[in-house]
């Protein structure tokens, strides 16, 4: 579910952008295969990775809360 939500949000910000698939997997640096892979939600895929497709938009995805050190 969680890799679901992150899917949906890239999968939206990318077509905000005006990106294809292929343009932001260039763009972000990951493969083509990756960022299909993501915007379907499967939940395997490696959080680094996840976290660079994030970053293209300013976020980050982090496991347990920002605040805590």
């Amino acid at each position: 579910m969680f890799m679901s939500k992150i899917g949906d949000y890239i999968k939206f910000r990318r077509r905000e952008a005006g990106l294809t698939q292929e343009d932001f997997a260039i763009r972000s640096g990951l493969g083509l295969r990756f960022v299909r892979e993501l915007e379907q939600g499967k939940e395997t895929v490696r959080m680094d990775k996840v976290n660079q497709a994030l970053a293209m938009f300013g976020m980050e995805a982090v496991p347990g809360r920002r605040d805590e050190k």
